[in-house]
């Protein structure tokens, strides 16, 4: 028969084991998951916001280690509609179709022509799908990339070959200073969580952009 503090050990033991099971290469995260997830993704899919075509292509359930995953992701391999290259292809769930290709559409390529005089015609993100917790934080919670929920946005090439980089370029010269702290304020339009090199260490070198829920309401925002 279990003492209290024997008790206490194995329920220690047992919470451990579950967390354990969420891990990717060494990295242990907390699993959790909300209804609102299944249901935005498939009101999007049955809506049609995200459908097979020449920009992109509705790709096999992805079923990851617990909760990880989404029913049917979308590689996009161009937003706004066929005008800017996503490199590379970025993996996403139905959602975030929408919110990339707005966000490329009505802030990136204005902002390019205005500080640049010319087009965007690529944007340059280090990933979206990956189960690992947020920041790689061993123990921490699970990212929103966990559920293709987020992309993380590392530079742009202009029509005439240059690259703009979040990283050598956010306290860089006027214009390029100028064109990424504009794209990076309007994520927060598009996106319901915004952080960049300002927020911590961990963007020094990227945007991240996702559509978590804040809030009691779910209609919270995050920008930093």
């Amino acid at each position: 028969m279990f003492t209290s503090f024997r008790l206490r050990q194995f329920v220690a033991a047992l919470t451990a084991l579950m967390v354990s099971a969420c891990a990717g290469p060494g990295v242990y995260f907390v699993d959790t998951y909300a209804p609102w997830r299944k249901d935005a993704e498939l009101a999007c899919l049955n809506a049609g916001l995200a459908y097979t075509s020449a920009f992109g292509t509705v790709e096999p359930e992805l079923d990851g280690p617990k909760h990880c995953g989404a029913i049917r992701p979308i590689k996009l391999t161009y937003s706004a509609y066929g005008q800017v290259e996503m490199s590379p292809a970025a993996l996403v769930r139905c959602p975030m179709v929408p919110a990339i290709d707005d966000w490329v559409r009505l802030s990136v390529l204005p902002a390019a022509r205005m500080y640049f005089g010319q087009d965007v015609v690529a944007v340059e993100n280090f990933g979206t799908y990956s189960c690992r917790p947020r920041n790689n934080r061993r123990g921490g919670k699970l990212s929103e990339h966990g559920f293709a929920n987020a992309i993380d946005i590392s530079g742009f090439k202009l029509a005439d070959g240059r690259h703009i980089s979040v990283k050598r370029d956010w306290n860089g010269d006027r214009d390029e200073r100028g064109f990424l702290r504009a794209v990076y304020a309007d994520g927060c339009q598009h996106f319901n969580t915004t952080l960049g090199p300002d927020a911590n260490a961990a963007h020094r070198d990227h945007f991240h952009f996702d559509l978590a829920r804040h809030g009691k309401d779910g209609l919270g925002k995050v920008c930093r």
